[in-house]
């Protein structure tokens, strides 16, 4: 759940959006942490929440069992596969190695274009910005494409992050993949 409030109130405020809009959530499925306050805040208001979880999982007791459709799976891979073809965006909040998981595969789509989907980083409390100074590390060394960092979306309130979301159109990225195949020529 986090340590401050404000991660909460935060998950509160977006469930209470995203009913309001009529943007359904796509998520894990658990019945714990954050992502528990943002699905039963969506089922709360009338939204529709969809949950994907493996089957081990399942056994441990950990499944949201109140929500509106809820898909069973063999493993982790085939969840996040699952949650891609499901959602129309990707929103990431502040939690642990399981969003650090999600975000590096999403990340990796987009960046391939497997997927041209929006991703937004809701940066409650500055949480990801040791993330953000990471990636542009990244750029400033060479190992991540300018453009690349320019498709992400960040904000640090709802109403912007859903906005941009709704309005996004990907950063041409030109001939990137061309461009590294010269690069690595040396």
């Amino acid at each position: 759940m986090g340590f401050q409030p404000v991660y909460r109130e935060a998950a509160v405020e977006l469930g209470k959006m995203l009913a309001a809009k009529n943007i359904g959530l796509v998520y894990g499925g658990a019945n714990v942490g954050i992502m528990k306050v943002l699905a039963d805040t969506v089922l709360q208001n009338g939204g529709e929440v969809f949950g994907v979880m493996p089957q081990s999982l399942i056994d441990k007791e950990v499944a949201h069992k109140g929500l509106t459709q809820f898909h069973i799976v063999q493993s982790m891979a085939e969840r996040k596969d699952m949650m891609v073809q499901l959602s129309d965006a990707f929103i990431a909040m502040p939690g642990g190695f399981g969003t650090l998981d999600e975000l590096s595969e999403i990340l990796t789509f987009n960046q391939l274009r497997i997927t041209d989907k929006p991703i937004g980083f809701l940066n409650v409390a500055a949480y990801f910005d040791l993330l953000f100074d990471f990636i542009g590390h990244g750029v400033n060394e060479g190992f991540i494409r300018k453009e690349h960092q320019q498709n992400l979306i960040v904000s640090t309130d709802c109403e912007s992050m859903i906005t941009s979301l709704v309005n996004y159109v990907p950063v041409t990225i030109a001939k990137w993949i061309e461009d590294i195949k010269v690069e690595s020529e040396f």
